[in-house]
């Protein structure tokens, strides 16, 4: 398991004020960290479904082509090739 990090960010202005009254009574967080945190795994969950959009896109386009796109491999020579490279 990843060893924890400490965070140490200075905020101030309108940066500042957001975060206040996203705090404690009447916000969505109990404390800083919790927000921090949950903006960070918000942050992880949109990286991760942007690459799972950029394979799909890159799936739909494969499976799209037209039969004579393909050509038949057999085991050879695919592992030669990826030897190769």
């Amino acid at each position: 398991m990843p060893k924890a990090m400490t965070l140490n960010v200075r905020v101030s202005g309108t940066l500042g004020e957001f975060v206040a009254d996203n705090i404690g009574d009447g916000g969505a967080y109990e404390n800083v960290s919790e927000y921090v945190r949950d903006l960070i795994r918000r942050d992880k969950e949109r990286v991760e479904a942007e690459g799972f959009e950029r394979l799909k896109a890159e799936l739909t386009a494969a499976f799209a082509a037209p039969e004579s796109a393909y050509e038949a491999l057999d085991a050879e020579t695919v592992i030669a090739r990826n030897a190769r490279g």
